[in-house]
């Protein structure tokens, strides 16, 4: 490989010297005095003395937002004061009013909610010392995956306990509308962003100068969501570059030495939310955040969710991740003080290193026995699992067999050494009886119970039924299926092209890209490096030969190439279901809002059929993901004038997709892009 990320962290079963549980202490020694213990954390050398009352009045009297100001009033023909105030109070709502009080008040809480809900909470002591040093040498950006509402919780605990300052958050403004704990969330750091800002150029320039200003000032480390929302599939999802460009502009302008930013790799052996996030994708509303609602959940104190590990990765420095990549004279032109759009070579080395942090997430992430196990479950047919049960004994053979591979490809397991291999998956299995349960020797998929019924459940009910808990299943084989997802793609492309041409297999593999880049994560233009990868991990596990014009199947190859083809599967033909729809005679335009249901309706009608295996497709997740990789193929057009959020299909392109992927057009037909050539 020419090149990887796996510097983030080490290959291979779980250092238990590696990651300490912090919970260990906590369950020895008394809560109160935790949170009332002497807190002396040591910040940025470079910070100026600064309150949450300073901070503000800094961001308002900004020569920036007094520029911002006076152009948005001219624009709109109101008065600067008029607009003056309205900052003032975008400013109110936003920000965060970090208080030690507050601090000591989360530490409490959170102890006891944490010993109740996990077995532990592990974290690499090697990343937190690193991350202690960073803190005092340059403004620190903490950069989580986000997969549920405990993550910036436990981020901010885990400091805490360390004498590590407590970050600022970006958090979605609907937490703040919690009666009494939005309040506690400003105090513990939290400052709340709304979720539609559209074309508010007001909103736009307030929020950006207040994150510049807590960059430049050193006020606080700031953490933020790269992939902008929870992932409710469990999978990386495509980065958001709004903060990003906002936290590393000051580095651009030279008003920073440097910055630091550090990728968080947060793994849980069962999230909070599984249940909750299977129905979001099947259409049910999520709940608004509420207090009521909160108290109302406290029942999961109740359960067993396992493990959770935080993995702080190396602290990696701007300046030296940009060498290269951005000549920053260019903001020398261009008064700091004054607006300016990134330049394309600054767009693009900002969209990298958002990827590039996604990508760490990823290959820090440890994954857990149960994630390997839900790869084989979703392998079995459906009827398997709901009536006839798949046999454990097979199972845990197949299961010790894939950790074999998993290891192989570099991943990290969280597979304790010195417990028994089948205690280690029985105990995993049963943190997950909400999802499957064991009797007579064989596992089953468990679906919800429904109080009593005056008439059956109908066909389309049934589907529905059974695909909550498919989705559940699929949301932890997500958990792992980075590790796999290069080498899939090449073991599909041997198979759907049916050649061993080197180069015909490698615009295979970049036609796979192009189409998935919204539902799996790709570092833009490192097609050439994702392909040498998943070469090199089939050969190192036997699986083909490669020579420089050939990739052939070895004849102990079929059982790896058989897996990997079958883990990609459900994602083809989910894709596919979404092209067949959108080349039904009946459609040329659409909107979203007729698309989901339409899609939903076609599939369902499909599976009960038996044409369609996989619950996947009925997924807004990947119905979403579908739509943006359409338009971003220009296969699908939005359509500008339209109050319905209108597109119009091209369905002869769309056709055309949907035959290379089931090969009907052979790999000759189609074109490597450019910066992807071998």
């Amino acid at each position: 490989m020419t090149e990887t990320y796996r510097d983030s962290g080490r290959a291979g079963l779980e250092d238990e010297e590696e990651f300490v549980d912090i919970l260990g202490e906590r369950r020895r020694s008394s809560d109160i005095s935790f949170s009332l213990r002497t807190f002396s954390p040591q910040p940025y050398r470079g910070a100026l003395s600064c309150s949450t009352a300073d901070l503000n009045n800094a961001v308002l009297e900004s020569h920036y937002l007094r520029y911002m100001t006076k152009e948005i009033a001219m624009e709109m023909g109101s008065s600067v004061e008029e607009l003056r105030e309205d900052a003032r109070g975008i400013l109110e709502e936003m920000s965060q009013n970090l208080q030690l009080g507050f601090i000591r008040l989360m530490a409490y809480v959170l102890s006891k909610v944490f010993k109740r809900l996990f077995s532990s909470v592990l974290v690499n002591m090697e990343g937190l010392n690193a991350l202690q040093q960073a803190v005092q040498e340059s403004p620190v950006i903490l950069m989580p995956n986000h997969r549920s509402y405990v993550d910036f919780l436990a981020i901010s605990y885990i400091l805490f306990s360390y004498d590590i300052p407590v970050p600022v958050i970006a958090a979605g403004i609907p937490l703040a509308g919690m009666k009494l704990v939005g309040e506690i969330l400003r105090r513990s750091g939290a400052f709340f962003i709304r979720r539609a800002i559209g074309s508010d150029k007001l909103y736009w320039a307030v929020l950006s100068e207040y994150v510049k200003t807590i960059v430049r000032r050193g006020f606080a480390p700031v953490e933020f969501y790269v992939e902008g929302l929870r992932s409710r599939t469990l999978k990386s999802l495509t980065p958001k570059l709004g903060m990003m460009h906002m936290v590393l502009e000051p580095y651009f302008k030279g008003e920073v030495y440097d910055i630091t930013l550090v990728p968080i790799s947060i793994s849980y052996d069962r999230v909070l939310e599984e249940s909750l996030l299977a129905h979001e994708l099947l259409g049910i509303p999520k709940p608004k955040e509420s207090t009521t609602g909160l108290l109302k959940a406290s029942k999961v104190l109740q359960e067993d969710y396992g493990s959770m590990h935080v993995n702080f990765g190396r602290p990696l420095s701007v300046r030296q991740l940009c060498e290269g990549r951005i000549n920053r004279s260019q903001y020398n032109l261009v008064p700091r003080d004054l607006p300016q759009k990134p330049s394309e070579e600054a767009q693009a080395c900002v969209s990298w290193l958002a990827h590039l942090m996604v990508r760490i997430q990823e290959e820090g992430s440890l994954i857990s026995p149960w994630s390997l196990m839900a790869c084989l479950l979703l392998q079995a047919p459906a009827t398997v699992l709901s009536e006839e049960g798949l046999l454990w004994h097979q199972l845990t053979e197949k299961t010790l067999w894939l950790r074999k591979l998993a290891l192989d490809f570099g991943a990290r397991l969280n597979w304790p050494g010195h417990v028994p291999d089948l205690d280690v998956m029985s105990s995993n299995m049963a943190i997950h009886r909400s999802v499957v349960h064991r009797k007579a020797g064989r596992v089953f998929l468990v679906q919800e119970d429904e109080p009593a019924r005056k008439r059956p459940v109908s066909p389309e009910e049934g589907v529905a039924k059974m695909a909550a808990a498919m989705l559940m299943l699929a949301s932890y084989r997500n958990q792992s299926v980075h590790v796999f997802l290069r080498p899939a793609m090449l073991a599909a492309a041997v198979r759907i092209t049916k050649s061993t041409q080197r180069d015909e297999l490698f615009a295979f593999f970049c036609f796979l890209q192009d189409v998935f880049s919204n539902e799996f994560l790709f570092i833009p233009g490192k097609s050439s490096q994702d392909f040498e990868e998943a070469c090199f991990l089939l050969k190192k596990c036997g699986a083909v030969h490669v020579s420089q014009q050939e990739v052939t199947v070895s004849d102990t190859g079929l059982e790896v190439l058989s897996f990997l083809q079958a883990l990609l599967q459900p994602f083809i033909d989910s894709y596919q279901v979404m092209f067949r729809y959108l080349c039904e005679e009946a459609v040329h335009v659409f909107s979203e809002k007729e698309f989901q249901p339409a899609v939903r309706n076609l599939a369902t009608n499909l599976i009960l059929s038996g044409e369609l295996h996989t619950y996947e497709a009925l997924s807004s997740d990947m119905q979403k993901n579908v739509l943006s990789a359409l338009r971003r193929l220009e296969t699908v057009t939005k359509l500008r004038a339209s109050e319905q959020n209108e597109h119009r299909v091209d369905k002869a392109a769309v056709r055309r997709i949907g035959d290379v992927l089931s090969g009907k057009i052979p790999p000759q037909m189609l074109q490597t892009p450019p910066d992807a050539r071998l």
